[in-house]
């Protein structure tokens, strides 16, 4: 590995993408630290100390944006907003015949469906800047802290249409830095900063899990944190390459004196094939309730029952009702994200077969049999990851704080997984050595 690294660095041009994706970072870093107009800075930072734990309804989009939610800065939204617009525009590719069709247009077509992102994520940005705005005036951002009143002191529409400006020109920014990583780095921009933002967050969460232990002045209670981590980072990474591959034989053509055809390939199929995408869904939807409990200040008893059931994470309700809907929302994703029949039309087109299945309808419905009996141990898996901050919970008090679990370790591994296949792309590209050496 550490050989791989040098000659890496070695090679001068992914030795300059690797330190341009460096940079990007730092500058990205640094912006969540920079706090916005209106904020008194101190209050935040005394509301933050006094917050035990920052799991409550905010503590996924503080773990995407690292951090930078909670203390109210320039890159508070972080990546949230343009990760919303592109499952809503991936979304929508399904409903809308002209989004569809603008999909099979190739890199025309994308490149105007990006554009269409890009405008959503600023839409997105400011409604959820101005909701973050009205939540901090509110004291509801940090509900345990005597100061949250003092986090914005003005409350003119002046210092709000500021504070949202400034928050949505920092998520336009943190949209074109990920866009320079993708173009002129290594990897997926937007995954590297996602990758970077939740990997910020971990040193806190280790530190406080160790200042709460109780055994050994927490060091027991820390290093037992590591080791599930080793287990389920190994456990991620196995899931994650696992695939099913389905062999298809292309048939030999002649045209004049050429044989064209007659190779063999498969179709890979993997077992998580819809990604850490239904955690986020099913996340988003259970925070949903909460919220509107939180903004309307209710008393009512279904009001009552939303704060007592959904809106703790280590609730019996909040559970099942979580780990259901993770398993529908891969079952929904990955039966709008693959089309049996678009691949079998196109296998038959270029004269593909699968061995032992004719080509055309079977070949679609043996794709979605095949489909649906991987997705099953793959929805399963996800909800069971999912659940271990909860666990974590109930089973040593580690609180919320548990850093390998859910949507973080998903994130990371796959991120992690990806960036490296690229990386060992290019040195092979790079430094083929043929037959001698």
């Amino acid at each position: 590995m550490l050989t791989a690294f040098a000659r890496a660095f070695k090679t001068p041009d992914l030795r300059k993408k690797l330190l341009f994706t460096l940079g990007i970072i730092v500058l990205y870093r640094i912006g969540t630290h920079v706090p916005i107009p209106g904020v008194d800075y101190t209050a935040v930072q005394a509301c933050i100390d006094a917050q035990k734990s920052n799991s409550g309804l905010f503590g996924l989009v503080n773990m995407f944006s690292g951090g930078a939610l909670l203390q109210i800065t320039i890159f508070a939204l972080g990546i949230m907003p343009y990760i919303t617009a592109s499952i809503i525009l991936q979304l929508l590719t399904v409903v809308i015949p002209r989004l569809e069709a603008l999909k099979k247009e190739g890199q025309a077509g994308t490149a105007k469906i990006t554009q269409y992102t890009r405008y959503l994520t600023v839409a997105l940005a400011i409604l959820q800047g101005t909701g973050l705005v009205a939540t901090a005036r509110s004291g509801s951002l940090f509900p345990n802290c005597p100061q949250a009143q003092q986090v914005v002191p003005d409350p003119s529409i002046f210092t709000t249409i500021v504070m949202v400006i400034t928050m949505t020109a920092g998520t336009a920014l943190v949209m074109w830095l990920g866009e320079l990583i993708t173009d002129r780095g290594i990897g997926n921009g937007m995954s590297i900063l996602m990758f970077i933002s939740i990997a910020a967050t971990f040193p806190a969460a280790l530190w406080a899990i160790k200042e709460q232990g109780s055994l050994a002045d927490g060091w027991i209670e820390f290093a037992t944190v590591i080791a599930v981590g080793f287990v389920m980072v190994a456990l991620v990474v196995f899931v994650e390459q696992a695939q099913r591959r389905i062999p298809v034989q292309y048939a030999k053509r002649m045209i004049g004196r050429r044989s064209y055809g007659g190779t063999s390939t498969y179709i890979p199929l993997k077992v998580n094939q819809a990604g850490v995408i239904p955690v986020i869904f099913a996340s988003s939807l259970l925070y949903i309730p909460a919220l509107i409990v939180q903004f309307s200040g209710s008393t009512a008893g279904w009001a009552a029952w939303v704060t007592k059931n959904l809106a703790q994470p280590d609730a019996p309700v909040h559970i099942t009702i979580y780990f259901f809907l993770i398993v529908f929302f891969a079952f929904f994703y990955v039966a709008i994200s693959f089309n049996p029949e678009e691949v079998a039309d196109n296998m038959k087109k270029y004269g593909g077969f699968i061995p032992g299945i004719r080509a055309g309808r079977p070949t679609a419905e043996y794709l979605s049999y095949v489909l649906n009996r991987i997705t099953w141990p793959g929805s399963l898996y996800l909800g069971l990851i999912a659940l271990v901050p909860t666990m974590a919970l109930a089973g040593f008090g580690a609180n919320q704080n548990f850093p390998f679990g859910g949507t973080s370790i998903l994130i990371i591994v796959g991120v992690g997984l990806e960036t490296v296949k690229q990386i060992e792309s290019q040195l092979q590209q790079r430094n083929y050595e043929g037959f001698l050496r």
